[in-house]
């Protein structure tokens, strides 16, 4: 049973929620509130913002100050936000098609600004909300709503497109290891810089009953079995690690934060 601290964070008058009985988006729900708490976070000086999805709907259930954009942009707003509000705690949900895709431009500049913003992107390859189309991250072969005879495009790493276009702080895990994902969002919130979890997740509705993983725990289990420490990733070979989900920490680095540069060398400077 959740604590009461736990609770306070949900706002209950929207339960039960929308999302299909086990979807992880729960889990991810769940280890974002305990980041939150375990960091001692208030409410009224935490942002969540989202954009459109099934993941976006997150915004609508977690009790702080909270922000339901347009698809893929909300990484703008939130950018808005932490630019005149640069003390708030910013973290934006996305799905991996909001993100990628349409969110694509905004998110790499995020990461190359280094704003100091937690990009929480669940991963499920599939836009769940929307028809079951293809995402950016449906892998080669799988069956899509718009790839009946299989996936043929190649699909992004969002923790290397994350690392390439400067980001602070990227880190991978998937819902099979909650409390791993937990401590993964509670570092990417307290380190100063943007920060990418990529917590890999299933739509069992619109990609794993298409796609041989129709129950819930198939997916679980599947997660279980196809992760691979970074650790013991590294003395793979690619063959090896095909089909595999490498999880860990992949950046930690101290970097310049946008806010503070533009505060610096910005409004410091107009105001001279």
């Amino acid at each position: 049973m959740p604590s009461a601290e736990v609770l306070s964070w949900v706002r209950t008058r929207f339960m039960p929620h929308i999302w299909c009985p086990g979807c992880g988006h729960g889990i991810i729900m769940h280890a974002l509130i305990r980041a939150l708490v375990a960091l001692k976070k208030e409410r009224s000086n935490t942002v969540l913002a989202s954009g459109i999805g099934c993941s976006s709907r997150m915004a609508g259930y977690i009790n702080a100050c909270t922000l339901h954009s347009t698809h893929g942009r909300s990484l703008a707003f939130a950018t808005g936000i932490k630019l005149h509000r640069p003390e708030l705690t910013v973290v934006d949900v996305m799905g991996d098609g909001d993100c990628t895709a349409i969110g694509g431009n905004h998110f790499i500049h995020a990461c190359r600004r280094n704003i100091d913003i937690t990009a929480i992107v669940m991963n499920n390859n599939i836009y769940g909300m929307t028809g079951g189309q293809a995402s950016p991250t449906t892998p080669i072969g799988a069956w899509a709503s718009t790839t009946p005879y299989g996936a043929i495009d190649p699909a992004f790493d969002i923790c290397k497109l994350a690392e390439g276009a400067g980001a602070s702080y990227v880190a991978r895990t998937t819902i099979a290891n909650p409390r791993q994902a937990e401590t993964y969002i509670t570092n990417g919130i307290k380190k100063k810089g943007f920060s990418v979890v990529e917590v890999v997740t299933h739509c069992h509705t619109q990609f794993g009953r298409k796609n041989n993983r129709r129950l819930p725990i198939e997916n679980y289990n599947f997660f279980k079995e196809a992760s691979v420490p970074l650790a013991k990733a590294r003395t793979m070979s690619p063959e090896e690690l095909a089909g595999r989900i490498v999880c860990g920490e992949f950046v930690n680095k101290d970097v310049p934060e946008y806010t503070e540069q533009y505060r610096k060398l910005v409004i410091d400077n107009a105001r001279g």
